[in-house]
């Protein structure tokens, strides 16, 4: 753990999903249904991990994606590991739609146009759960 990584301290949102090496949270984004998939240990680079690790994480990425696409119905699907300015691994998968503020440009650029707040479902959380834990098994307590 690193005391001055965010993820280290914090979940990063609200979690949806949890095991051992690696969570899913619904994050606090002003776009609808932006998640985190953060890896548990303090690590800054995906081949900072063993194969089997990397593999377990996009297993656990492409989770959150279809569990998104099958819920939201979004345009496209925004897959981003950056780091940048948090060198703690995690993966964006932002929904975007083409109503959005920012689209087809990034959510991390300026904004197109003024965009519409998308509300979401209101048992999405509970929903993307139970996606989650169909697809990845069970979450972990903790």
């Amino acid at each position: 753990m690193t005391s001055g990584c965010v993820f280290c301290r914090i979940e990063g949102g609200q979690r949806l999903w949890r095991d051992d090496r690696c969570r899913v949270v619904l994050a606090d984004e002003p776009f609808a249904g932006f998640c985190r998939v953060i890896w548990n240990a303090h690590v800054a680079e995906m081949t900072d991990l063993p194969p089997a690790e990397r593999a377990h994480l996009m297993q656990v990425v492409f989770a959150v994606e279809a569990a998104l696409r099958a819920r939201l119905a979004p345009a496209k699907i925004n897959l981003a590991s950056l780091g940048n300015l948090v060198p703690h691994l995690h993966w964006h998968v932002v929904p975007r739609f083409a109503d959005d503020s920012h689209f087809p440009q990034p959510v991390w650029g300026p904004p197109q146009r003024a965009g519409r707040a998308r509300p979401l479902p209101d048992d999405l959380t509970a929903a993307l759960r139970g996606d989650l834990a169909a697809v990845l098994g069970p979450a972990a307590a903790g």
